[in-house]
This record gives structure tokens, C-alpha cells and sequence, in this order.
């Protein structure tokens, strides 16, 4: 372009900078006045019909030798070669010239080295038709990309940063002293925090194929999500693969569960006439064959099983469950087979309230009879004849802390209650009223924690007290106290009365079992204690019921099985994680996962087999292994980053990164980097040498909001994150600063995709066909292959998406085995398998992955 001082019209455009390719810019001042030479290669030949271009070095107006242009009538712009995003340049744009809009676009498309440039883009996609658009409609774009026709996209938009100005360097810059001050009307003031201009590297550019256009992937808009009220806009990158909304062609099928609920439950364990063990895990009743080293699994509760009794028949299951939100997630009872796992009965819907704090079968009539107490305020007991569904009788107990019921054996019409400072008789009489006898009456203390019965039908209790109290009848039909000793130190977990009369105690504090002579006034016969990793006892149940070896099982407190006698050690059967359960990480190149939660104890699996379990002294929340499989990463609930062995479980090196709890923990791919997101919303970044065994703080990005969840690039430029609020957010790990622009960052390709939000993932956000409104995605991952996406939310159910997951009408397949929020899910090498973890029920389950 060149200037032609003897001109007597405007230019439509003056260059502020040179376009960023090699080529060199010629050009200087005379007279005041900017020029460039007419032979100037770098700027391109410029026909002799052309109008000269002219700006003048006065602040106050923008002229020519003829006349001047209005400062409303001007405006400095940046535009960029759509084909490659490294040619670009910024120029004074005049609006108001003569010359033809489509001819302005030629000229600055030689300005861009591009032969016949005829159309005009914004960032978003929108194109621009004329000046009087630029004018009014683009006022606070000031980033343009120029095309020819229907070119192809070869990269994404500019990226901001807060720390430079928006100039690219390599390219000439006019005096700051020479350039108009005053401001242009329609664009922004610059302020200081006006960011940089920064570009998708190569490598992280995805080229389109010929079957997408450029006016076709710029009619995408950007999809807007409300989370918790606010909405957030999330923009598509330029080229991803095409959405299907249709459920994938694979489903979930549960392969196997691990733990025990011990944590908060009691009586939850018995051995079937198959040899089976029965007990179940969040919402799912577990049957065990150690023999077969398999499981089967009864999943006809929608939430967390409360309580379970056995027939007496022991062929049929007794199951009540916690109420939920929604219609399909009622309190009720189910009575199933134990062999086909089918359900035969349901009741309960809409009698129960909150849940199901108690069930049991009667005894004496061969269990025609069960009974249900309700956990709601009033702790309704209620009667039924399950077979026909008929409702026999309720009584509201009005007892707090009700934790357990049982029909008396030899009299079905009599029941027994008990929980804290409460043990109580119920007689049911005909017209189904109730008479209640209080055995022990407020203001006790004491937490009656177990029932059980002599073969002469007198009662056997145990409390937390660690006293075993045995009521006898008189002669006129009351209840008095017979015999009681101290048989534990603080609380009682279970008694179980065996067929010759011995009795069984539990402890939950002193973790002691004794057994004791019925026969001879209690007289204890002998007591061994569990290791302290086991935890206390919880429940107590022969291994060959009838047969009197002496051999059991016992489920702990820290949500183990042991097998075992008091004659001979106890053996674990059964391992789970005894509190919360929160970090998961999958092995990079194996079939293998590793678990950490608030019980301090970190465990590496392979499929339903335990490899290795060591305690460490910190509680672990987030997991990763090394790209390298050698090493594991933990971050603990204080600060700190434990580097575990893979091969032997052995703590290798323990950093002190922060006072805050470390969220989520991950390498990127080559594993020289590790980041950590803090609950103290900061990013850590740590150099990573030795295979995973040497670390080095880099630094940190400082942030505000608490993070949960954490990505890397593929080229590990860059960390994309979650907040507690779901806000997304990007940080630049070469700069060490945070992205402020998500535009900018739409088209970096992810390692993996464990944020919840974003725009691939955004389909299962406000999905039309929940059966909930306002779900709250807790977990999602992205399998290797990148077809599927599993999503966990708050309400515990699991659901399988194809990927990407964009629109709200995608259809998945889902199950709900959790009650609570499903902390974690990830895909293990090979996408055959699905890893979950429950959060707070510290259950953890295996999912094969099947067609469907």
C-alpha cells in the first residue's frame, strides 16, 4: 500500500502494524506524515485506481491533504488470515470511505496474502456484510478474520492474558508518541487489564477435512448451561466430532462390589443355605460366593439399603431402603428370592416416610408376618401379612433413635423394640391395636443396641454400656431383670445366641468377641480380639449355621469381614475402605486402580482382587498414577502429596505443598509435571524427574475458588479446572497465570476430560430427561477412545453418554446404586471396565462395560 500525497480522497484503511510473516515493512515519516514507499513487497502491488491512505500525526483529528477523517468515523482494528493465524496485522479502518465494502476486503486481504478475500468473520462466527455493521452491530469486536468464501477454519480465535497488550511483538509498532489518543467511537477503552494476544499452538489445532465448511461450523453457537441459578456459556471448539444424541450402544452391568457397610449399620450379615454370604452396600444386596470367587448382586433398590432380614426359610430377603427425591425412590420394603434374584413383593409405598429403620420376619408362623418401622419423626411401627399386601396394624413409638425391632419367637403377635434409652414390648391385639409395656424408661443413657432370645423366649440385651441384661417373666406376666454383668468395655455391637446355648458377644470399642454358657448363669467360656485394622465388631454370624465348629464371620466398623474362631486367628475376607471414600486413579497401562479415602489407607486392585493396602498417616482425597505406571501420586486432606510405590504400596516421598486440602491431582502426558488443585483455589505445579520419584516446586497460580477438578493439555501448556461453584476456569503453566478468556481456549485439546462443565460435556447438564430438575454433576470421565462419557451426579445415579455429549436431549443408560453423591468414576485401560466410588458409603464397585 502506498500513499499518495496529492490525493483527494481518504483511504478506507491505514496499517498500524506490519502482518507477522517474513516479510519485511518499508516505511517511514515526511512531513508529519506517515507513508509507506509505492514499491513496498510487503504490503503487495497496489492498482493505480486504488485511493491513497493518509493518516496525520495530530491527536486531535485523522486527515488527508484534502480534508480530514472524523474521529467517529474511524476505528483501529486487528485482522487475521483465517487459512493461518500467525498473518495478521492491526490497521486504522475509515468507515466512512467511498470505496465499496467488498473492496476494502481485497485490499486488506493482500494486506493478509490472501488472493480474492471476500468474506469477513468475527471470533463467534458471525460474518460482517458492511461498514455500517462495523459501525453499530461490531462496536466492541475489535478481532476480525478474513476469508475467501467458504474457506475452511485453520485454527481457533485469539486467547487472552491480562499481562501484555494486545500487539504481537515481531511486528513493526508505531510510535506511541505518533498514534491519535483520543478514543474512537464504538470501540472499548483499553485499560490495563485488557489482555494479550496469544494463539492455539499447531499441535493443538485440529484441521478439518473437506465434508466441513466454514459457514457450516460457524452456525455452531456456543451453548449456555444453568448451574445452581447462574448461567455460564460455554463455545465450541472449531472442529469436534459430530454429536449423536442417541444412547450408546453399550451399557453398564455390575460386576462387582467391594466393602461392607459396617460404618453405621448393624445385623447385616448372614450366610445362605448355598454357602453364600448375604449383606449388602449402598444400594446393593451383595451375595458372595467365596467358593467361586463370584458375586451376585439383588439391584432392585433405588436407594441405600437401612436394613435386611432373612426368612426362616432362608430361600427369601427382607430388604427397606431410605426414602429419595423423586416418586421412584420412596421409602419401602421388597421382599426377594435368593435364588433368582427376582422381587416377589413391594410394600410400603406411601406408608413409609423418611425410610425403613427396621425390618423383620415372624418366627413362629413360618414368616407370614413382617414387620417395618419408619424413621421419620414419629417412628411408625407398622404390621403386615406380606403375601397379600394387607396392612395388620401401626402404632406411632414416638421414640427417637429407634434402631431396632424383632418378632418374639415364640409369640407372633408380640414385638420388641429398642434403640436409645428405649426398650419397650408390644402386644398386638386383634382389632390391631397395640398395648406397649416401656422395659427401660427415660431419661436413660443408655443405647440398647441388640436383642436376643433363650430358647425359653427370655430376652437377651446388650447396650453401650458393654452391660448383657437377661429379662425374665413372673408369674403375672412382667417383665423383670433376671441377670446382668459387664461383659465388654463401653459398647456392645451384636449378640448372637448359637443352638447349644452359647452366646456370642461383640465388642465395637474394645473389638473383644466372647462367647458365654447360658447354661451355667453366663459364664464365660473364652474371648479373643480382632487387630486393630479390622476395627470393632458390628455383627457376628456362624459360618455353617447349625453346626457348632465354632467358626464365624464378623463384620467390623471400618467396613471389613473377617472369617475366623476364637480358638484361631481372624482372616480378612472382605477389605473396604472404613470412612469416606474419595480418590480414584486409574493405572495408564493396565487393568488396575488404585482408591484412597479419610480412613487413611491407600489400596491398588486389579478388577475385584486387592494387591496391596498400606495406611498412611494422612487422609487422602485425590489420586493419580505417573504416565509411566511407576509411581502414584496422593493428595491429603492437610496439604501434603504422598509418592507411593507401585510395585510394593512403599511411601517413597512425602511434600508439604499447602495448608489446604489437595482436590484433584494429576500428571500431564509426559509426566514431567504434576499440578494440584487446592481447596485454597490455587494451582501447584511441581517438576517431575526419576520416573516419578523426584519433584521439584515449580510455583503456583494464584486463585480464589476452592477446585475439584483438573485437566491438562495434550501439550501440557495449559490446566483447565473446576470450582466448587462450577465456574471453569484456565491456567497457562508456562506463564504461570491465569486465561481469562475461554474463547480463546475452546479449540486446546484436552488429556482428558475429567471437568464437569465445559462445552463437550454439557449435554448431561439440565438433561430434559432426568427424572430430576436442578441435577448437580459430581464426577464425569471420558474413556480412551473418546466415544463415551460416564456422569455421576449428586442423587447417586450413574449414567453412560456417547461422546461428545453436547445437546441436553442426548439419551443415556443409567442405574442408581448410590444413595448419596457418587464421588468418582473413571474408565480403566481399554474401556472394558468402569471404576466407581460412593463418597461418603466408602463403597467402591466394578462395572463391566457390554454391548448392549
Amino acid at each position: 500500500m502506498y500513499i499518495d500525497e496529492d490525493s483527494e480522497e481518504s483511504s478506507p484503511f491505514v496499517m498500524l502494524t506490519s502482518p507477522t510473516k517474513s516479510w519485511p515493512a518499508s516505511y517511514g515519516k515526511k512531513n508529519g506524515m506517515w507513508y509507506a514507499s509505492p514499491g513496498n513487497q510487503g504490503w503487495g502491488s497496489k492498482p493505480a485506481s486504488r485511493k491513497p491512505s493518509i493518516m496525520e500525526a495530530d491527536l486531535g483529528t485523522l486527515s488527508t491533504t484534502s480534508g480530514s477523517i472524523k474521529r467517529s468515523a474511524g476505528r483501529v482494528i486487528r485482522i487475521i488470515n483465517n487459512l493461518d493465524h500467525s498473518v495478521q496485522c492491526r490497521v486504522l479502518l475509515n468507515l466512512r470511505t467511498s470505496q465499496p465494502f467488498e473492496e476494502v476486503l481485497e485490499d486488506l486481504g493482500q494486506v493478509l496474502k490472501i488472493n480474492g478475500a471476500k468474506k469477513m468473520y468475527t471470533g463467534t462466527g458471525q460474518e460482517v456484510r458492511s461498514f455500517s455493521q462495523l459501525r453499530n452491530e461490531f462496536a466492541d469486536v475489535d478481532t476480525f478474520y478474513l476469508a475467501t468464501g467458504t474457506a475452511l477454519i485453520a485454527g481457533s480465535p485469539i486467547r487472552r492474558s491480562r499481562s501484555r497488550p494486545s500487539v504481537v511483538a515481531a511486528a513493526p509498532i508505531l510510535p506511541t508518541e505518533d498514534l491519535p489518543k483520543v478514543p474512537l467511537r464504538g470501540a472499548r477503552p483499553r485499560s490495563k487489564s485488557r489482555p494479550r494476544i496469544l494463539y492455539a499452538p499447531e499441535s493443538e489445532i485440529l484441521r478439518p477435512n473437506g465434508e466441513y465448511t466454514m459457514l457450516d461450523i460457524m452456525k455452531e453457537e456456543p451453548t449456555k448451561v444453568t448451574i445452581r441459578g447462574l448461567r455460564r456459556t460455554f463455545y465450541p471448539p472449531v472442529h469436534h466430532a459430530p454429536a449423536d444424541n442417541s444412547p450408546p450402544d453399550k451399557k453398564l452391568q455390575l460386576q462387582w462390589v467391594h466393602g461392607y457397610r459396617g460404618i453405621d449399620a448393624r445385623r447385616n450379615l448372614w450366610v445362605l443355605p448355598s454357602g453364600e454370604l448375604l449383606y449388602y452396600v449402598a444400594a446393593v444386596a451383595v451375595l458372595l460366593d467365596r467358593d467361586e470367587d463370584a458375586q451376585r448382586h439383588y439391584t432392585g433398590h433405588t436407594e441405600d439399603i437401612m436394613c435386611m432380614d432373612v426368612h426362616p426359610s432362608r430361600e427369601l430377603v427382607a430388604s427397606g431402603q431410605k426414602a429419595g427425591r423423586d416418586r421412584k425412590s420412596q421409602a419401602h420394603v421388597r421382599i426377594w428370592s435368593t435364588e433368582s434374584l427376582q422381587t416377589l413383593y413391594v410394600f410400603g409405598m406411601g406408608e413409609l416416610d423418611s425410610g425403613v429403620t427396621a425390618v423383620a420376619f415372624s418366627q413362629l408362623n413360618g414368616g407370614s408376618y413382617i414387620l417395618a418401622v419408619d424413621s421419620g419423626r414419629e417412628s411408625i411401627l407398622s404390621v403386615w401379612q406380606w403375601q397379600w399386601g394387607h396392612l395388620l396394624g401401626k402404632v406411632a413409638t414416638l421414640q427417637e433413635g429407634l434402631s431396632g425391632a424383632a418378632f418374639h419367637p415364640l409369640d407372633d403377635n408380640l414385638i420388641i423394640t429398642h434403640g436409645r434409652g428405649h426398650l419397650a414390648f408390644w402386644h398386638r391385639r386383634k382389632d390391631g391395636f397395640f398395648e406397649r409395656t416401656d422395659i427401660v424408661k427415660q431419661p436413660s443413657r443408655s443405647h440398647v443396641t441388640s436383642v436376643q432370645f433363650e430358647p425359653d423366649g427370655d430376652v437377651i440385651t446388650a447396650d453401650s454400656d458393654g452391660f448383657i441384661t437377661i429379662y425374665s417373666v413372673d408369674s403375672d406376666g412382667a417383665y423383670f431383670v433376671r441377670t446382668e454383668f459387664e461383659a465388654h468395655n463401653k459398647g456392645i455391637g451384636c449378640l448372637i445366641m448359637l443352638g447349644e446355648g452359647t452366646l456370642l458377644s461383640g465388642g465395637e470399642k474394645d473389638r473383644k468377641i466372647a462367647a458365654w454358657d447360658s447354661l451355667q448363669n453366663y459364664k464365660k467360656i473364652a474371648d479373643t480380639k480382632l487387630p486393630e485394622a479390622a476395627g470393632g465388631v458390628r455383627t457376628i454370624y456362624p459360618q455353617r449355621p447349625g453346626r457348632n465348629d465354632g467358626n464365624i464371620y464378623v463384620g467390623t466398623t471400618r467396613n471389613n469381614i473377617l472369617e475366623g474362631s476364637l480358638q484361631r486367628r481372624f482372616t480378612q475376607v472382605v477389605f473396604g475402605h472404613g470412612r469416606q471414600l474419595w480418590g480414584l486413579a486409574a493405572h495408564p497401562e493396565d487393568e488396575l486402580y488404585a482408591t484412597a479415602g479419610h480412613d487413611k489407607h491407600v489400596a491398588l486392585w486389579r478388577k475385584n482382587k486387592l494387591i496391596w493396602t498400606i495406611q498412611t498417616g494422612y487422609e487422602c482425597v485425590a489420586l493419580a498414577f505417573h504416565p509411566f505406571g511407576t509411581a502414584l501420586a496422593a493428595g491429603s486432606t492437610e496439604g501434603h502429596l504422598l509418592v507411593i510405590n507401585c510395585d510394593n504400596g512403599a511411601v517413597m516421598l512425602t511434600l508439604r505443598v499447602c495448608g489446604s486440602p489437595l482436590n484433584c491431582v494429576s500428571y500431564n502426558q509426559v509426566g514431567d509435571m504434576i499440578a494440584m488443585g487446592s481447596q485454597n483455589g490455587s494451582i501447584y505445579l511441581f517438576r517431575v524427574s526419576r520416573d516419578g520419584f523426584s519433584y521439584k516446586k515449580v510455583n503456583k497460580i494464584r486463585g480464589s475458588q476452592p477446585l475439584t477438578h483438573l485437566d491438562w493439555s495434550m501439550d501440557g501448556n495449559f490446566v483447565q479446572t473446576v470450582t466448587i461453584d462450577f465456574d471453569l476456569l484456565f491456567w497457562d503453566a508456562k506463564s504461570l497465570s491465569p486465561e481469562r478468556s475461554p474463547i480463546a481456549m475452546k479449540d486446546v485439546k484436552w488429556l482428558t476430560n475429567n471437568c464437569t462443565v465445559g462445552f463437550l460435556v454439557a449435554g448431561q447438564w439440565s438433561n430434559r430427561y432426568y427424572s430430576t430438575a436442578n441435577t448437580i454433576i459430581a464426577t464425569c470421565s471420558r474413556s480412551a477412545a473418546q466415544d463415551m462419557l460416564v456422569s455421576g451426579d449428586a442423587e447417586g445415579y450413574l449414567r453412560l453418554f456417547r461422546y461428545p455429549c453436547i445437546s441436553p436431549r442426548a439419551e443415556f443408560h443409567e442405574t442408581k446404586v448410590y444413595s448419596g453423591m457418587l464421588a468418582c468414576a473413571r474408565f480403566l485401560c481399554g474401556d472394558h471396565t468402569l471404576i466407581t466410588v460412593g463418597g461418603t458409603d466408602a463403597s467402591l464397585m466394578v462395572w463391566d462395560i457390554v454391548e448392549e
